[in-house]
């Protein structure tokens, strides 16, 4: 949840300057007027005697009054509000030519292109994959496990702006027999709308070939190939037309003419938790149907279900395994992965068909892919279908609470120790600071406060910033000595709180500001998931709620109230 928080909120990190003002990103100009004076009046250096607290007051009305300059000025605010600081420092011209939001943003990509021009040129992706094509009912007949292996591998270079080559290979063995071939591809972006491939392919299927894209309309794509295969001069010519019929879905249609004409229909369908997909498929030695449907239950896995029917006089295929020559296709498929590190998932499906049943386990790192088809039982075998659905699951339940949650609970507290032995230092300038604003918030805050407990108003009893869970472990279950010399991942921010209820007896947090930039706050856990845990009593009663970081807050709520506590 956390990093979702982050992804979600990649502009809003840079609304420090409204947070350190205490006013909304939507504030008129006299409104940011108001809250500078505000402000200005708490921490101008003149109203200090002590010079240790004028310096703590100088530091702070510095980040007041650059606040102030950059939000009054309706140019600077126009480019902090669509790429923050970054927009500001980035070499942006802050001439009178841009204008609009626009303007603004077609100039800093224009900055940003520049910049990374020589870094894109000289990108290459290699990809690649492996199959080792595993037969048990082999195996028990005293053979040899492994029925076939597979391997391709492609390299896509960028040779200029509009040039791309391609490089691939693949190789394969089946029993006694194998084949391989080699392909290489020049892919040209003749304009911002169309854009055009030469093929040559050699070994088992030689050819050469032409292909063109080009965007039709807003939501339509054609696309128009031709091959001509080096061993016995045959065409093949296919047309694709492709539609976006929403923002979730599109549809496809394609019709190949030469020595095995199709037609295929497709559909495809995907949103945020969903995604779905099918074909259907027809022609003089071919008919057949296919779909399957994805579910995400969390950022980290997912399970899916598909199938296919259908009658032909080729070879069946699933991914690049050869499962055998037949007339009669029917299959049912269910399964599911799991995302195991930032790089890595581990996929695992069951198959159950006219063919028999299978496994079929992948590892997908980065473009790297593992697949491992493993044939279970050539007959449809009731008791081996079962099995084959129960065990992996089962297995997997098994593992997932006795292993590998609890390697990755210790993995990842692991991981959290060590970036804040790596930001500590930082941790304890930001928490210096922070109580340094304090200080000068104090004497008003507690008339504030003292002023509140008197007419029965509002008043913050505690409030608690940073990895609250992280907290609550520290203070609850102190495992290593050296957890012991880190601060805790919280900051008391009881003080600045009471400081900024208004006279009115209410507290208000602006939705969408990192709670971080508030004065007497700051980040006590950078990388970290963080909540607000405001504890606070309001006419003889107690109240308490936690929000995310990102999360507005307006108190007092009658929902906060803690069931049962009266004062």
């Amino acid at each position: 949840m956390g990093e979702e928080m982050y992804g979600k909120h990649e502009k809003e990190k840079e609304g420090e300057l409204y947070a350190l003002l205490h006013i909304s990103p939507q504030a008129s100009d006299e409104e940011i007027r108001k809250a500078y004076r505000q402000w200005a009046q708490v921490y101008h250096p003149d109203k200090y005697q002590s010079l240790q607290m004028k310096d703590i007051a100088t530091e702070n009305f510095q980040k007041i009054r650059e606040a102030y300059e950059i939000l009054s000025d309706a140019h600077k605010r126009q480019i902090y509000d669509i790429y923050g600081m970054e927009g500001l420092t980035s070499g942006l011209e802050l001439g009178p030519r841009l204008k609009t939001p626009e303007e603004i943003r077609e100039e800093f990509e224009r900055v940003k292109q520049r910049r990374e021009e020589e870094k894109f040129a000289a990108h290459v992706r290699p990809s690649g994959s492996f199959l080792a094509n595993l037969s048990l009912p082999q195996l028990l007949n005293g053979y040899s496990l492994i029925k076939g292996m597979a391997m391709a591998s492609e390299v896509q270079s960028h040779v200029s702006k509009k040039d791309t080559i391609v490089l691939s290979g693949n190789l394969a063995v089946t029993g006694e027999s194998g084949g391989g071939a080699a392909t290489a591809m020049l892919r040209h972006q003749a304009s911002s709308v169309s854009s055009i491939e030469i093929v040559a392919s050699a070994g088992l299927r030689s050819l050469v070939g032409f292909q063109t894209s080009r965007h039709l309309s807003l939501h339509s794509t054609g696309t128009l190939g031709l091959s001509v295969s080096l061993k016995d001069g045959s065409l093949n010519l296919s047309n694709t037309w492709t539609r976006q019929l929403s923002e979730v879905s599109s549809g496809n249609i394609q019709l190949v003419l030469g020595t095995d004409p199709t037609i295929a229909v497709g559909w495809q369908r995907k949103e945020e938790k969903n995604s779905a997909a099918g074909e259907l498929k027809f022609g003089p030695t071919i008919f057949g149907a296919s779909g399957h449907y994805t579910h995400h239950f969390s950022p980290k896995s997912h399970g899916r279900i598909g199938g296919r029917i259908g009658s032909s006089n080729f070879w069946l295929k699933i991914q690049f395994w050869v499962i055998g020559n037949c007339s009669t296709a029917l299959e049912f498929e269910v399964g599911g992965g799991r995302r195991i590190s930032d790089y890595s998932t581990l996929r695992m499906f069951c198959t159950l068909g006219v063919q028999g049943i299978f496994w079929r386990i992948e590892l997908h790192r980065g473009s790297q892919k593992l697949i491992v088809p493993v044939l279970l039982s050539r007959a449809l075998n009731p008791f081996v279908a079962t099995a084959a659905l129960i065990f992996p699951s089962s297995l997997y339940a098994f593992l997932k609470v006795c292993i590998i949650k609890p390697y990755y609970h210790r993995r990842e507290e692991r991981k959290t120790l060590e970036k804040r032995k790596m930001t500590l230092a930082q941790v304890l300038e930001g928490k210096a600071a922070a109580e340094n604003a304090q200080t000068l918030l104090h004497n008003v805050s507690m008339r504030k406060k003292d002023k509140q407990a008197a007419r029965g108003g509002l008043v913050i009893t505690e409030a608690i910033y940073g990895n609250l869970k992280g907290h609550r472990k520290s203070v609850e279950e102190p495992v290593l000595d050296i957890e012991n010399e880190l601060p805790p991942p919280t900051l008391d921010v009881t003080i600045p709180l009471n400081f900024l209820v208004d006279d009115s007896g209410q507290l208000k947090l602006h939705e969408g500001i990192k709670k971080s930039g508030i004065m007497g706050f700051c980040d006590p856990c950078p990388g970290e998931p963080k909540q607000l845990k405001v504890s606070y009593s309001y006419q003889g009663h107690e109240y308490e709620v936690v929000v995310d970081d990102y999360s507005g807050l307006e108190i007092p709520q009658e929902n906060h109230r803690r069931s049962g506590a009266f004062s």
